[in-house]
C-alpha cells in the first residue's frame, strides 16, 4: 500500500491511498478547525474512513505546527545575538546622554536605556529558553533513534535490570532478618498501617498526590499534542493500529493510556480486582517507597518500637526501568496490550511508564474517563493547556459527561458504613488524634441522617427494615441538605478530609483483616452486640471466629473483596458539592430500607466539559451519526461558555452510489393498518398482527439477513408471544431462521456468531428447505444496536419497529426536561426544550441503530421505518443527512413493497 499526498485547501496530506473526496473535505475542515482554535462537530457515516481522515487531518496539522514552530525559534535565535547580550553592556544605538549619566532627571522617569535594558534581558532569557528546549528536544531524538535501531542497547538494560533485582531482593531479605529481633507492641502485628495518621490541617495545600516522583529527568516540558479518546479500549486499540497503518506510524510519537487496572503487572496488585483497591493499592505501595527514603536515624529506633511489618514496594516502580520504558513507548506505536507486554518484559509498570511518556507525546489515546473527569485527568498527568482533544464516538457524549458525574448509594451501604466506622473507632479510637476523631463523628452524623431522610433507623437491620413511605421523591440539593439536617456541616472539608487520611481504605484493611463480618477479638467484649446484627448486612455470611481471621497466605488464591462502602458515600458527598441549581437528589424509598437507595443526578454536564473547551486550543467532537446536534451546541458548549462564532459542523454523505440504499417510511400495513406505535396503541392485537405480516412479506424478497429493531425488551417479549399463538413465528421461520438479542451480555456473541453461520450457510446454498437468511429480533439501546457490524449479507435490511422514545414518566427525565425549560431560550414558534430532548434521545437511538448497515463502500441496504410518525418533516431532518435526503414516504403498504422487490432484485447481483 504505497503512501499518496493528497493535497486539500492548499494543505498536503499524506494517505495510505488514494482518499474519497469526502476524505479530502473532512482533512480539510479539520485542519482549519485545529488552526483556527475552533470547536468543530464531525459527522462522517462509519464505513467513510473516519479514522484515518481523523489521523491524517490532524496529524498533518501537527506536523505543519511543529515546523512553523521550529522555523520561528531559528528566527529568534539568529537575531538574538549571544555577543551583544553578554554582560550589561547597554544596547548598540543608545544615546549618549544616557549611557554615561543614569543620575540625570531623565533617569527618575525610566529613560529609554532602562526599557531597552529590560527589553534585552527579556529577549537573552527566551533565546536561553529555546536554547534548552533545543538541547533537550536534540536528546531527546537521539534517545529514540538508537532505541529503534539498535536492538542490543534493550538486551543490555534487561541483563542490568536483571543484576538490580537480584541485589534488591537480597538487601530485602537481609533487612527483614535484622528487623525480626524487635520489642513487644501496644497492637497486633500488621494493624499500625491500619491506625489513621495525624491529621493536621483542614486548609487546601498543593501537596504531592501520593506519588513519589523524585525522578527529575522523568519530567520534561509538555509539547503541543494532541489527545484522542473514544468510549471502549477496543475502539483505541483499533485507532492504533490504524495510525500503525498510516504515512505517520513510523514517525508519531504515541502513548496509550488506560486504568491501573488494565495496566498494572504486579499479580499481587492486580488479583484485587477492583479498580478503587488497585488504585489504592499502588498509591500505598509508591507511599511506602516514599517513606522508605525519608526514614532518619533519630526515627528509626522509634519506628522499630513499634515492630511494625515492612510494607511492600512495588518492584516494577524503578527510575531506570521507567526511564527506559518511557523511551521504548515513545519509539514505536503501540497499543495498549503490546503496552503491558513491554512492561512485562521490561519489568516495568505500563501505568506510569505511560504516565512519564505524556510530556513527549504528540499523540495521546485514552478512554472517555481519563478526559472527562477532572481528577482522574489530573491523577494521570494530563495537562489540557494550549493542546488538541478529539472525541470520538461522541453521540453519546453528554450521556457519559452525565453518567462518570452521577452517583447512587443504597441504604445497605450506609448501614454498613457506619457500623464499620463504628467498630474502628471503638478499637483504635484512643490512638487517634483530636481532629480524626472529630471528622469520624461527622461522617457518623452525616450516615445517621442519611439513613433518617430515607426514614430508616440506623441501629436497625436495614434488610428487615421496612419503610412506612414508598415512592420516589426528588430534592435540590440545598432543600435535601436542609431536610436532612446537615447544612450546617462543611462538606467541602468532610470530602477533603475523606481524600486526605484514605480512611475509606483504612476500613477496607480493617474489615479484610477481621473477615466478611467485622468481629471484635476477645480483647474487647464490649463490641460483640454488634455481631448478630453486622453479620445480617452480608448475604449468605455465616458466624465468624471471636478472634481476627487468620492472615491469607502469599500464595494462596482468594477472591476480590468488594469495595469499601465508605468508598460510594465519600462519591455521593463529592457530589453534593455541586452548585444547587447543576444537579438534583432522588429519594428512593423500596420497601426496605437496604433496597432505597439516594442518588445524585447531574442535570448540566456542562460545567464538567467547560474546563475542556476552556484549556484547550481546540476540540473537535466526531462521530458516525451526530444528528441531531442541537443538544451539543445547547446542552453542552453554550452551557459551557462556547461563543457560537467559534463552533464550527461539518457533516459529509456518504460513499456508497446513492442506489446503494433504499430508506422507507411506511405509514400502514398489508391490512391498511396505520402504523402507530405509540406506547398507548402499540400493544394492540391488531398492531403486532400488522408488524408480524410486514416482516413476512420484507423476508420474502430480501436475501440474507434482516435486522429488526423493537423499542425494549419488554415489547419484543410480548411481540413474539403474540406471534406464536397466532401462528406468525411460524410463517416467518419458513423463510428466515430466528434469532432473538439476548439481555445477558455474555450470550451476544453466541448469538451472533449463529446468525452468521446460518447467513452463510444460505448464501452458499446450504439452507434447509426454503431458507434464505436469518431475522435478527434486537433492541434500541442493547449491545446490538451500538458497534455490531452487519455489513453485507448480515444486513441487507434494517427495520425499526416504532419510535424508541425514552419513558417520560422517569422522574430523571422529567427533572431534566423541566431544567432545560428553565435555561435555554427558545424562539417564537420553537418546541419546548423538554420535548425536544426527549425527541433527539430517540432519533438519537435510532440513527445509532440503522447506520448497523451499508458499512463500505460496494455494500448495500434497505432500511425501513415502521411508524407514521416518521412521515414529519422535522422527525426526519433528524436522521443523518445521507439518508434523510434519500427517504421515501409510503402511505400504503403496496408502492413500498413493491420499492423493497425492485430494489433487492436489482442489487442480487452484487452480493
Amino acid at each position: 500500500m504505497a503512501d499518496k499526498t493528497q493535497e486539500a485547501g492548499g494543505v498536503h496530506f499524506p494517505f495510505p491511498f488514494t482518499p474519497y473526496a469526502i476524505q479530502k473535505d473532512f482533512m480539510a475542515a479539520l485542519y482549519q478547525v485545529l488552526e483556527a482554535g475552533k470547536i468543530g462537530i464531525f459527522e462522517s457515516p462509519t464505513g467513510t474512513g473516519k479514522s484515518l481522515s481523523l489521523i491524517c487531518g490532524a496529524l498533518s496539522w501537527l506536523r505543519d505546527f511543529e515546523q512553523k514552530k521550529r522555523q520561528e525559534e531559528e528566527r529568534l535565535l539568529e537575531a538574538g545575538d549571544p555577543a551583544s547580550n553578554d554582560g550589561l553592556a547597554p544596547a548598540p544605538g543608545l544615546p549618549s546622554s544616557c549611557q554615561g549619566n543614569p543620575g540625570t532627571p531623565e533617569a527618575t522617569g525610566e529613560p529609554d536605556w532602562i526599557t531597552q535594558f529590560v527589553q534585552k534581558k527579556e529577549e537573552r532569557d527566551l533565546v536561553d529558553r529555546l536554547k534548552e528546549e533545543q538541547v533537550r528536544r536534540k536528546k531527546r531524538e537521539e534517545r529514540l533513534q538508537q532505541i529503534r535501531h539498535n536492538a542490543k542497547l534493550r538486551f543490555v538494560a534487561k541483563r542490568m535490570r536483571q543484576e538490580d533485582e537480584e541485589t534488591e531482593r537480597l538487601l530485602r531479605l537481609s533487612s527483614e532478618m535484622l528487623a525480626t529481633d524487635t520489642e513487644p507492641e501496644q497492637v497486633a502485628s500488621g494493624e499500625e498501617e491500619l491506625v489513621l495518621a495525624e491529621y493536621e490541617s483542614d486548609e487546601e495545600k498543593g501537596e504531592p498526590s501520593g506519588v513519589d516522583v523524585d525522578e527529575d529527568d522523568l519530567d520534561e516540558e509538555h509539547v503541543t499534542k494532541i489527545y484522542y479518546c473514544s468510549r471502549t479500549h477496543s475502539q483505541l486499540a483499533q485507532f492504533v493500529h490504524e495510525v500503525q497503518k498510516s504515512p505517520f506510524g513510523q514517525d508519531t510519537r504515541l502513548v496509550s493510556l488506560g486504568s491501573r487496572q488494565n495496566l498494572c503487572v504486579n499479580g499481587d496488585v492486580r488479583k484485587l480486582g477492583l479498580v478503587q483497591l488497585i488504585n489504592d493499592r499502588c498509591v500505598e505501595m509508591q507511599r511506602s517507597k516514599h517513606e522508605k527514603k525519608s526514614i532518619t536515624e533519630e526515627e528509626e529506633p522509634r519506628r522499630r518500637r513499634r515492630r511494625q511489618e515492612p510494607r511492600a514496594t512495588c518492584p516494577f516502580y524503578s527510575h531506570e526501568r521507567l526511564q527506559l520504558l518511557r523511551d521504548e513507548v515513545l519509539a514505536g506505536v503501540k497499543d495498549v496490550e503490546q503496552l503491558v507486554a513491554l512492561g512485562e518484559e521490561a519489568r516495568a509498570c505500563p501505568y506510569y511508564g505511560g504516565r512519564f511518556a505524556i510530556p513527549a507525546a504528540q499523540l495521546v489515546v485514552l478512554p472517555y474517563q481519563m478526559l472527562l473527569h477532572a481528577p482522574t485527568r489530573q491523577a494521570a498527568g494530563i495537562r489540557l493547556q494550549g493542546q488538541v482533544v478529539v472525541i470520538d464516538e461522541a453521540h453519546n457524549l453528554i450521556d457519559t459527561i452525565t453518567s462518570i458525574h452521577s452517583v447512587e448509594v443504597r441504604g445497605s451501604q450506609l448501614c454498613q458504613a457506619h457500623n464499620q466506622l463504628l467498630q474502628y473507632t471503638e478499637r483504635y479510637g484512643k490512638r487517634l488524634k483530636a481532629k480524626n476523631l472529630m471528622y469520624i463523628k461527622q461522617l457518623l452524623y452525616l450516615l445517621e441522617k442519611f439513613v433518617a431522610v430515607l426514614g430508616g433507623n440506623i441501629k436497625q437491620n436495614p434488610n428487615t427494615q421496612s419503610l412506612l413511605q414508598a415512592g420516589t421523591e426528588l430534592k435540590t440539593i440545598n432543600d435535601f441538605l436542609f431536610q436532612s439536617e446537615i447544612d450546617n456541616i462543611n462538606l467541602f472539608k468532610v470530602r477533603r478530609y475523606c481524600e486526605k487520611s484514605k480512611i475509606s481504605r483504612k476500613l477496607l484493611g480493617f474489615t479484610e483483616r477481621y473477615g466478611a463480618v467485622l468481629v471484635p477479638s476477645v480483647e474487647q467484649p464490649k463490641l460483640s452486640g454488634f455481631q448478630d446484627f453486622l453479620q445480617s448486612l452480608q448475604p449468605g455470611a455465616t458466624a465468624a471466629p471471636a478472634a481476627p481471621a487468620a492472615p491469607v497466605e502469599a500464595g494462596e488464591d482468594r477472591s476480590p473483596r468488594p469495595a469499601s462502602p465508605l468508598m460510594h458515600v465519600e462519591g455521593f458527598l463529592e457530589a453534593l458539592t455541586t452548585a444547587n441549581q447543576d444537579g438534583r437528589v432522588i429519594l428512593s424509598r423500596q420497601g426496605s430500607l437496604s433496597q432505597s437507595s439516594l442518588k445524585f443526578l447531574l442535570l448540566n454536564p456542562a460545567v464538567h466539559f467547560a474546563q475542556v473547551v476552556k484549556e484547550c486550543r481546540a476540540v473537535v467532537i466526531a462521530g458516525g451519526t451526530m444528528q441531531p446536534v442541537s443538544d451539543f451546541r445547547e446542552q453542552l458548549l453554550a452551557g459551557a461558555g462556547v461563543e457560537a462564532e467559534r463552533v464550527v459542523e461539518f457533516s459529509c454523505g456518504h460513499v456508497i452510489p446513492p442506489d446503494h440504499i433504499l430508506p422507507l417510511v411506511i405509514c400502514s400495513g398489508p391490512s391498511n393498518q396505520t402504523l402507530d406505535f405509540t406506547y398507548q396503541k402499540r400493544g394492540l392485537p391488531q398492531m403486532m398482527d400488522e408488524t408480524g405480516r410486514i416482516l413476512c412479506n420484507l423476508c420474502n424478497v430480501v436475501p440474507g439477513g434482516v435486522v429488526c429493531f423493537f423499542p425494549s425488551y419488554e415489547y419484543q417479549h410480548q411481540v413474539c408471544a403474540h406471534w406464536e399463538k397466532s401462528g406468525l413465528l411460524a410463517r416467518l421461520t419458513i423463510r428466515k431462521k430466528i434469532f432473538q438479542e439476548p439481555k445477558r451480555a455474555n450470550k451476544v456473541e453466541q448469538v451472533l456468531l449463529e446468525y452468521s453461520r446460518c447467513i452463510k450457510h444460505c448464501g452458499q446454498g446450504q439452507a434447509r428447505g426454503t431458507e434464505t437468511g436469518a431475522l435478527l429480533l434486537s433492541v434500541v439501546g442493547g449491545k446490538m444496536s451500538e458497534g455490531i457490524n452487519f455489513s453485507d449479507d448480515l444486513g441487507r435490511c434494517v427495520v425499526m419497529v416504532g419510535m424508541p422514545y425514552p419513558n417520560i414518566m422517569s422522574p430523571e427525565l422529567q427533572e431534566k426536561m423541566a431544567y432545560l425549560d428553565q435555561t435555554l431560550s427558545r424562539a417564537p414558534g420553537q418546541a419546548r426544550p423538554g420535548k425536544v430532548l426527549v425527541e433527539n434521545l430517540c432519533m438519537k437511538a435510532v440513527n445509532q441503530s440503522i447506520g448497523r448497515a451499508i458499512r463500505h463502500q460496494k455494500d448495500f441496504a434497505s432500511i425501513v421505518l415502521l411508524d407514521q410518525r416518521y412521515a414529519s418533516l422535522a422527525i426526519r431532518a433528524k436522521l443523518p443527512a445521507w439518508i434523510r435526503d434519500r427517504v421515501e414516504v409510503k402511505a400504503t403498504f403496496g408502492p413500498a413493497f413493491a420499492a423493497l422487490r425492485k430494489f433487492h432484485r436489482e442489487k442480487a447481483g452484487l452480493s
